[in-house]
């Protein structure tokens, strides 16, 4: 019985958690450059039983007692594993300012270990000048002429550089290369993840890596992306299928409830009834 609650409680806590997953990717849903958090629900192990019959056995030191039948597997409940952005393309959406630039995907190697494509990012510098990654380009340019994102982040060039201009009148390739007064000032540093998973998510859209700065993308081999400025990338939350997937979480959260309420009256009944003495 008190397994019961157990695995009940567990499962209860896992939807919860799924559904605090899938509410802050709705409210991310319009978030430029935002990466939706996927999970899976997992089974904790679970337990062998076997019944033990009181066999009386003659043996050469007496009277043994032996016997285990096999009844099955019991399970010992579900949890949610950690949560795990997907590195899918968001839409485009134009906004007209010379500061926004969408990083478009090209030719990304799958890894063979996971048969995943690979993911390009932004490069920036944050405010103890290590390198955080980010796909959201809305950027900025602060006080001094820095190209920054909305945090004051400074966004680095190919050789790890900060980008200073005079003014927001200028141009970018879809190569990424920076043209201010018919020169070229500098080239958008993006950087490779073979392994996007391994990222750790930081908020507001940034990404570090716990092996070191991320290489940059033109040294690596076979991979191709692209830039057009004016726009940012949307979100890749698909509304309509998290709204689905909430109402399934709560459908879950409510039937484990039921569950519960129903071993509680049973619980009840056993302690105020079947032990009950008649006088």
């Amino acid at each position: 019985m008190f397994r019961g609650f157990y695995t009940v409680g567990s499962g209860m806590i896992a939807q919860q958690r799924r559904t605090e997953m899938l509410a802050n990717n709705i409210a991310n849903a319009n978030t430029p450059g935002f990466k939706a958090e996927q999970s899976s629900i997992r089974s904790f192990p679970e337990m062998f039983m076997s019944s033990l019959h009181a066999q009386r056995i003659p043996t050469e030191k007496g009277i043994q007692l032996n016997g285990l039948s096999p009844v099955g597997a019991l399970s010992t409940g579900v949890y949610m594993q950690e949560t795990m952005p997907l590195f899918t393309q968001g839409t485009l959406r134009e906004t007209g300012m010379t500061t926004d630039v969408a990083l478009l995907d090209g030719n990304l190697p799958t890894n063979p270990e996971t048969g995943e494509p690979g993911a390009v990012f932004f490069r920036l510098e944050n405010g103890n000048g290590n390198e955080v990654y980010t796909r959201n380009g809305n950027f900025t340019l602060d006080a001094s002429g820095f190209l920054t994102n909305p945090m004051g982040y400074y966004v680095l060039d190919t050789q790890g550089q900060r980008i200073q201009l005079q003014n927001d009148d200028f141009s970018i390739s879809d190569a990424g290369i920076i043209m201010q007064n018919g020169v070229a000032v500098a080239t958008l540093g993006v950087s490779f993840a073979e392994q996007p998973g391994t990222l750790l998510k930081q908020g507001n859209g940034l990404f570090t890596s716990n092996a070191g700065n991320l290489p940059e993308a033109q040294g690596v081999a076979g991979v191709g992306y692209s830039f057009q400025q004016g726009y940012l990338e949307g979100s890749n939350v698909d509304a309509g299928k998290t709204m689905t997937d909430m109402l399934a979480a709560y459908r879950a959260f409510e039937a484990n409830q039921k569950i519960l309420q129903a071993y509680d009256r049973s619980m009840e009944k056993a302690v105020n009834e079947i032990g009950r003495v008649n006088g």
